[in-house]
């Protein structure tokens, strides 16, 4: 059974930085592609970045120049590395896995607020 982990939102000022984390954990093969998405009060969620596993990555337009996807040196494992954030950002940021022959699996998300 797979399990996908978020870690590291908070409270922070607009202009600030934050640095989420996700952890696959369970599958015996290496992911496919694993992304962020967001969702806010009120909207529907969208896609913040991905990445695949070969290392390619596909950005938000809101995202780009501001947000960095990465893979972590342990398997399976990807960060979110948010710079100039704004009252904008504001969401609830979920991790998505995808793996061969396994399918897809998402985290429980966890909460960003920026104040202005």
């Amino acid at each position: 059974q797979v399990q996908v982990a978020e870690s590291g939102g908070g409270l922070v000022q607009a202009g600030g930085s934050l640095r989420l984390s996700c952890a696959a954990s369970g599958s015996i093969l290496g992911f496919s592609h694993m992304g962020w998405y967001r969702q806010a009060p009120g909207k529907q969620r969208e896609l913040v970045a991905t990445i695949r596993s070969g290392g390619s990555t596909n950005y938000a337009d809101s995202a780009k120049g501001r947000f960095t996807i990465s893979r972590g040196n342990a398997e399976n494992m990807v960060y979110l590395q948010m710079n100039s954030l704004k009252p904008e950002d504001t969401a609830v940021y979920y991790c998505n896995a995808y793996f061969p022959f396994s399918g897809e699996y998402w985290g429980q998300g966890t909460q960003v607020t920026v104040s202005s």
